[in-house]
Formats: structure tokens, C-alpha cells, sequence
């Protein structure tokens, strides 16, 4: 199977964010993508107030221009994270859809671990528009592998990614704004771990760049196997990277180091 990441800086302005995605996902379907995952935010990003007027409903702009394109290149597309309208107007949630090849919307997955935090370099306070979400996503893809739905700042909760394996995720999407601070020491550590512990292929799309005078993303997407193999990393620019994945050799592997079959869960309690 052959996957692609879109690699983004995007701003406060909707149509050209998706202007570029658009010619990112264009191209790298030119190049065998089957699946394309777009970062965190790609359709509007910047500050508290910029992302409270942003949302809108799963069903708005941004979800038609997905199912849209999704449909007309005949790829299932992951709607990295768009900020999802609710009825409270003071509040959005930080969501993940999954289309088809047929354009449909078949999985949404609403962000569990909100984003709070005071770091110099890397100050941010999701929470003050973002309410979070309640449960893990899975969706299989076609006939074909299970993939687990993340966002950015779950990467540091490994709970999250044990679970989705248990369920049978075979590939976990990880759409992100990873800061640039917090992202050159802990990004690729923590990406690569996740794959590993869980022995799932890890595809994690970034924001790179400035999208704020207060912070600059990382970027450095990357696709990881389930040995810690890094099979794709972009350069520090918009891009798409590809890669394939070796569905087989990941069957074998779990098969010849059975790691979640040898779990003894009777063994582990949760603090109190």
C-alpha cells in the first residue's frame, strides 16, 4: 500500500490553504498514494480568536472540498484536523474525518488530549476553544488495513495508540502542529516509539513553518514502520512525501515477536 503525507504551513485564509493542499494532493497521487494525510489545521490555523471564527460543521467548506476531491481521484483522504462547529459557539472540537474513494465520510475522530501548555517557545492553550473528545477511532480501508486516528499532542499519550492497536490498527495517522521547540527533540522520538511498541506503521503529517508570529512548527512528517524504520521524511518546506508499506513483512513481524499477545493485562493496575 502506498500512503502519502501533505506537508503544510497554513494560515488564517481557508480558500488558499486549500488551494495548496489541493496541487500537494494532486501530486502525490501522481505518485501512487492510496491514502493522503493532511496535517493538523490545515484548513485554518493562528490564534485563539482566528480559530473560534474558523469552525464550521463537519458538512461546511472544508468537508465538501474533502468528500469532493476524495471522490474524483478515487483515494481515501484523511481530513488531517479541521475545527468542528457545535452548538455551543464558544467551543469547537479539533477533528479528524476519514473519505473514500467514493467520497463518503466514514470515520471522524474527535481530539482526546487538548493541547495545554506553558513552555517557553511553545506556549499554547488549546482548551480556551477547543472542547475535547471522548473515544478512539478506528476505520478499515476498503478491504484493506486498519487505520487509528490520532492528533499532535496524543503522541505523548501512549495509552491512547496501545488501545488502537488492541482494536486492530494495523496504521495510525497522526495529523500535527507540533511546535518547533517542543518538535526537535521529542518529535521523532516519540513518533518512532509509538510505532514500535505498538509494531503499527505510524504516518505523521506536520505543520512546518511560522503560521503565528508566537510559534513556528516543526515539521518533518514522516513515515515510520513497525520496527522503527523511518521510510519517508520531509525536508523543512510545504511538500508531499510517499511511501510503501509492507503489509506482509508487518504480519510477520508480529508474528515472530508476538508483543501484544505477550501483554499480561491482569498484571497491570492503574494507580489510584
Amino acid at each position: 500500500m502506498r500512503v502519502g503525507l501533505i506537508q503544510l504551513t497554513s494560515t488564517q485564509d481557508r480558500d488558499a490553504n486549500l488551494e495548496r493542499a489541493e496541487k500537494w494532493i494532486r501530486q502525490a497521487c501522481s505518485a501512487g498514494a492510496e491514502l493522503v494525510v493532511l496535517p493538523e489545521m490545515f484548513n485554518s490555523l493562528g490564534p485563539a480568536e482566528v480559530r473560534l471564527k474558523a469552525a464550521e460543521p463537519l458538512d461546511g467548506p472544508t468537508g465538501t472540498w474533502a468528500a469532493g476531491l476524495s471522490s474524483e481521484l478515487g483515494i481515501h483522504l484523511l481530513a488531517g484536523s479541521l475545527l468542528e462547529r457545535i452548538s455551543d459557539e464558544t467551543r469547537h472540537f479539533n477533528t479528524s474525518c476519514l473519505f473514500d474513494p467514493e467520497g463518503h465520510r466514514v470515520a471522524i475522530y474527535r481530539k482526546i488530549h487538548l493541547f495545554d501548555c506553558d513552555f517557553p517557545g511553545a506556549a499554547f492553550h488549546e482548551s480556551e476553544t477547543a472542547r475535547p473528545g471522548e473515544a478512539p477511532t478506528l476505520a478499515r480501508l476498503g478491504q484493506g488495513p486498519e487505520l487509528g486516528l490520532s492528533i499532535c499532542y496524543d503522541l505523548r499519550f501512549p495509552e491512547l495508540f496501545r488501545i488502537l492497536a488492541l482494536q486492530g490498527a494495523d496504521l495510525v495517522a497522526l495529523p500535527a502542529a507540533f511546535t518547533e521547540r517542543t518538535g526537535r527533540d521529542h518529535w521523532e522520538v516519540l513518533v518512532r516509539a509509538r510505532a514500535i511498541e505498538n509494531q503499527v506503521f505510524m504516518l505523521a503529517a506536520g505543520q512546518v513553518g511560522a503560521s503565528t508570529k508566537s510559534l513556528r512548527w516543526y515539521g518533518r512528517s514522516m513515515v515510520v514502520d513497525p520496527w522503527g524504520v523511518v521510510l519517508a521524511q520531509a525536508p523543512d518546506r510545504e511538500c508531499f512525501v510517499v511511501a510503501e508499506l509492507d503489509l506482509d513483512a508487518q504480519r510477520l513481524l508480529r508474528q515472530s515477536m508476538p508483543v501484544l499477545a505477550n501483554r499480561r493485562s491482569a498484571a497491570y493496575a492503574w494507580p489510584s
